[in-house]
């Protein structure tokens, strides 16, 4: 009998509407599906964290619907970003028990952008809190993390699904979560819009090239007018546990495939 195939879980990059990642896992979850590994860019970062460090995704959909904004945001001026990002960074910690990488249930990396080097900054050693503040890192919106002689950013800038990192990590079947939204951009509002609409012309391009085609894609379809508000969490886990489910009977099938085995999962 063949070796049960290893699952790497891709969480991707895309500010609010990464909340339908919680969606995905829950169903998962129903079916008995847990990944070997995960890799998250940005929001993904954070659900996959979370994940890793043992909270379930029925406690994440409770904390994400009851969390005050003012916990995650906040302002100042600087030059390089207009949210500090050290709330964020504290729930983080909070959240994870301040836990390291080697600490976790699962095996996480998570992704960020050297702006120095021009390179992914694959970050799978110390405290997972403040590796996912530097992959959080949205260009002129959080203040970039600037660690030794690097200056990181969001990870989801060069590599908006980690399906790469993720099958680096030793995963032989990889589940891809894109929460991109592929529709048309309503004129944007602000200059927060502007950089994250323009961020997301930019990703969406480059993902063209970069998710192998025997990658298993979930790509819930979330629209939200401001996606760094927290308004339309239901919604996008809702559409996270839809879309999802549309794609269970390919992964099983997958799975039963290239494990050689008659036992399902």
């Amino acid at each position: 009998m063949k070796q049960k195939p290893k699952i790497g879980l891709a969480l991707g990059a895309g500010a609010s509407r990464g909340f339908a990642h919680i969606g995905v896992l829950q169903v998962m979850e129903e079916i008995g599906l847990r990944p070997d590994y995960i890799a998250g860019s940005s929001i993904g970062s954070i659900i996959g964290a979370l994940y890793a460090a043992g909270v379930t995704p029925g406690m994440m959909e409770g904390i994400a619907q009851n969390i005050d904004a003012r916990l995650c945001y906040d302002l100042g001026f600087s030059r390089r970003g207009f949210i500090q990002g050290r709330r964020l960074e504290e729930l983080i910690k909070m959240l994870t028990r301040n836990r390291s990488f080697d600490e976790l249930e699962i095996p996480l990396a998570v992704t960020a952008v050297d702006l120095i080097t021009c390179q992914r900054v694959i970050i799978n050693k110390g405290k997972v809190y403040k590796g996912v503040r530097a992959s959080i890192s949205i260009p002129g919106v959080f203040r970039p993390v600037v660690d030794g002689d690097r200056v990181l950013i969001d990870g989801g800038i060069l590599e908006r699904v980690p399906v790469n990192v993720v099958r680096e990590m030793g995963a032989d079947i990889v589940i891809g979560v894109d929460v991109a939204f592929r529709g048309r951009h309503r004129p944007p509002e602000n200059f927060i819009e502007t950089i994250m609409q323009t961020i997301e012309v930019m990703e969406l391009e480059i993902i063209k090239h970069t998710i192998p085609s025997e990658d298993i894609m979930i790509c819930p379809e979330v629209y939200l007018s401001n996606p760094m508000s927290l308004e339309g969490i239901d919604t996008a886990i809702e559409e996270g546990r839809r879309a999802a489910r549309e794609k269970m009977d390919q992964l099983k099938a997958l799975i039963h495939r290239d494990a050689g085995e008659t036992a399902s999962i």
